[in-house]
């Protein structure tokens, strides 16, 4: 099998379930902004293999297959999707709920704001949560997930997940930095 399929050629790109919508179009767009926050978090986990955070970390990409999937599916093949293979669900969102409390027991809240960059670790999740705040922004731009937009009430799951998930990896930089900072030499 080839990598390249040359289907694209024409600015076009094809949905999961079947569809092709223009390259440039607020669905790829919103994907591929969860794409590259996968990617930032993949950066984030490069300095911390082997550790629970590597752990946690590897959980979050994979969750964010599914969410990428749900946000790659037209409104028409919605039906199609299966929960939680392919679509987020409440239980996804409960569980980052639950991490985020386990972690921020973890450290002594800040009580002003945080300057990035105590480890390159805490730094990579610093700039992963601000791709996901975009992805967020971008996912919402998404007429048929827009909360704003739509009677959808409450909002759709794919939006609480990314709200979450940038605080969660906000709290997974905060406990890093803690975790470096007693790693270091006196």
């Amino acid at each position: 099998m080839k990598i390249y399929t040359k289907t694209g050629d024409q600015g076009t790109t094809g949905l999961f379930y079947g569809g092709r919508v223009r390259k440039d179009s607020e669905r790829p767009d919103a994907y591929g902004v969860v794409d590259e926050a996968q990617a930032m978090i993949g950066l984030a986990r490069s300095g911390c293999r082997g550790s629970e955070l590597d752990d946690i970390l590897v959980g979050l990409e994979r969750d964010l297959y599914v969410l990428m999937a749900e946000v790659a599916t037209a409104p028409e093949n919605r039906h199609k999707l299966t929960a939680g293979a392919s679509a987020v669900t409440a239980d996804m969102v409960a569980a980052l709920e639950s991490r985020i409390d386990d972690v921020s027991a973890r450290f002594e809240m800040p009580t002003e704001f945080v300057i990035p960059g105590a480890d390159p670790t805490s730094a990579a999740l610093d700039v992963a949560r601000t791709v996901v705040r975009r992805a967020e922004r971008a996912v919402v731009g998404v007429d048929d997930l827009d909360p704003a937009r739509t009677t959808v009430d409450p909002p759709p799951l794919v939006v609480q997940y990314l709200n979450r998930l940038s605080d969660l990896l906000w709290a997974l930089a905060r406990w890093q930095e803690g975790e470096a900072e007693l790693s270091r030499p006196r």
